[in-house]
């Protein structure tokens, strides 16, 4: 039995492991009361700070011996996150749980549809898998915001309302820097219209800040914006950015040296090969999968949580396209993110701030951006000669 007669009948049953997926996590979340939602504590906890003026001198010690964890975002994501801080944790935990989990539901859902594929239950049997993958797994755990971006950025960027598609990068942006990678998109597919959007909302979501707290906002932007040690360890395992694998490797932190220069460069021509053909190809998901890894490759910081962007890439690779390289680069991602790989290295490092690894624990810790960078020469070989017809009639699967 091929792999595709495989899910056929998988699919009749996926409403039913949907249900028990979801319903599984969420007994976790009953029983494990404080289930490690420490990034959630630092955004409800850490909010009603911007009113005291330490936003960003306070910090939470409770969980961590070795990096008390601060506020690192915009003033205007503390402004969004104050809402959080009304609520009992207990309400808290369970609304982020809940909406977390149907952002990733989203987040599948308008995956296979950029791909052609319309099943719903296509859509519950993932979502029931993606559950448990570590970049999703850790998101959940640690409460993190990751899916909330992804699904924002995804339902947003491909409208056909440019401010709409612009907005959506703007706020994600405004909430969290990394975002703002996506404008690239705009310029890709000329929605320059959009991407006049994107600056305005983002520009708005900076006055904001100005206007509720200028001195705050002036310490942000000016005096702790790039600063990658506030963030945390460059060099531990869970940082999955070229260069947390390149420093690593060398045994010291690359920061912006020739070493991460250069493989900047590389990553950044690898992205513009892959965009090209997904432009000639007018394949949305994967320009949208090649620009989001491009920012997670160059990022000083890229947690593992952060790379939930696979999850729209492996929806590419399995439906979007037949070639024996994305079938490669799909079980790459597989074995990547369902092999918890991270975490044992996590458990197997001294401190999260000491550098040098052996060699193997080096190796091994380039997994996310050999992957990422192994998906963008899949996107680039399978559609240099694939016309948008083709890619349109991808996929023909019963149930499409």
């Amino acid at each position: 039995m091929n792999l595709r007669a495989l899910e056929a009948r998988v699919l009749t049953v996926a409403p039913w492991l949907f249900g028990l997926s979801l319903a599984g996590h969420l007994v976790m979340v009953a029983f494990q009361t404080q289930m490690t939602m420490i990034d959630l504590m630092v955004y409800r906890n850490g909010s009603p700070e911007l009113f005291s003026g330490n936003l960003y001198q306070w910090r939470l010690s409770e969980f961590s011996d070795q990096f008390a964890l601060p506020f690192t975002y915009p003033p205007f994501a503390a402004i969004a996150f104050l809402p959080l801080s009304l609520l009992s944790w207990e309400a808290s935990r369970w609304f982020w749980q809940l909406l977390s989990l149907a952002c990733l539901w989203f987040l599948v859902r308008k995956s296979l549809h950029l791909v052609g594929s319309r099943d719903p239950r296509r859509a519950m049997l993932w979502t029931a898998l993606f559950v448990w993958v570590e970049p999703v797994r850790t998101t959940l755990n640690y409460g993190q915001v990751n899916l909330l971006l992804a699904a924002l950025l995804l339902g947003t960027m491909v409208s056909t309302r440019a401010w709409a598609a612009g907005a959506g990068v703007g706020v994600a942006a405004g909430v969290k820097l990394t975002p703002a990678i996506s404008g690239l998109y705009f310029l890709v597919t000329r929605n320059f219209k959009a991407a006049a959007w994107s600056i305005a909302a983002f520009a708005g979501t900076v006055g904001i800040g100005y206007l509720v707290t200028p001195g705050q906002s002036n310490q942000f932007w000016f005096e702790l914006l790039g600063d990658a040690t506030r963030v945390g360890p460059v060099g531990s395992a869970i940082n999955q950015s070229l260069r947390g694998a390149l420093s690593r490797t060398v045994g010291y932190d690359v920061e912006t040296g020739p070493v991460f220069l250069v493989a900047a460069v590389v990553a950044a021509a690898l992205t513009g090969w892959a965009l090209h053909a997904a432009a000639r190809a007018k394949d949305t998901l994967a320009m949208l999968v090649a620009v989001q890894f491009l920012g997670l490759l160059v990022s000083p910081i890229s947690w593992s949580h952060h790379w939930v962007w696979a999850v729209p890439a492996l929806m590419w690779l399995c439906y979007g396209v037949r070639h024996r390289l994305a079938a490669v680069a799909a079980w790459a991602w597989v074995l990547a993110i369902g092999s918890y790989l991270i975490s044992f290295l996590l458990i197997a490092q001294e401190s999260i701030w000491i550098i040098p690894r052996p060699w193997h624990l080096a190796l091994l810790g380039w997994v996310y951006p050999a992957a990422g960078l192994l998906t963008l020469v899949t996107i680039a070989v399978v559609l240099r000669t694939r016309s948008p017809e083709r890619v349109e009639h991808a996929v023909d699967l019963a149930g499409k």
